[in-house]
């Protein structure tokens, strides 16, 4: 697992950065394929703000923390992620999805909004991508969507194996599209 550990209004000794990469590294023994982890450290006035964030198998997780003591939020922020893989991993191992984690990739046509006003008869494609769809719930699919700081998440959903979308409302609320 790669580390990286950046601080902002603080410098980094060499005991928090091994405090940080000792407990961020302890979570591999909790899940196997976590890839990376970034640490953001930070002092606003009198309080310590720990974010962490980990890519495993597809999927970010966060633990944020907020307190006076800089090893007290590290140590919670860590056990947040902590209790977010253990429910990941059983999440896995009910359904049974880990070695389907995941699915043949989706196309995705995405149109630059100012060719759709000018488009002719031919509809053209502006890009396309493909993504892997991930199963998952729609719970976890807004806490991706939330992570990743879209405004919408295509996942297959877990239930029924459909594609389905998670979107943000103009009003702030997430709406959800099942095919």
């Amino acid at each position: 697992m790669q580390i990286q550990i950046t601080a902002r209004n603080i410098d980094i000794t060499d005991a928090i950065r091994s405090y940080a990469e000792k407990k961020v590294g302890r979570l591999e023994k909790y899940f196997d394929h976590i890839t990376e982890a970034t640490v953001l450290l930070e002092v606003q006035k009198n309080l310590h703000i720990v974010e962490v964030l980990i890519a495993a198998k597809g999927v970010m997780m966060k633990g944020l923390e907020k307190s006076e003591d800089l090893y007290a939020s590290l140590d919670l922020a860590t056990d947040k992620i902590e209790k977010q893989l253990i429910k990941y991993k059983e999440k896995l191992k009910n359904k049974k999805l880990q070695d389907k984690a995941f699915d043949a990739p989706l196309k995705l046509n995405v149109f630059d909004t100012a060719s759709i006003e000018s488009m002719d008869e031919d509809n053209r494609v502006i890009v396309t991508k493909s993504i892997p769809v991930k199963p998952m719930d729609v719970e976890e699919a807004v806490m991706q969507m939330d992570l990743l700081n879209k405004q919408f998440f295509v996942f297959r959903n877990a239930e029924d194996n459909q594609i389905a979308v998670v979107y943000v409302r103009d009003d702030g609320n997430i709406g959800l599209i099942e095919a």
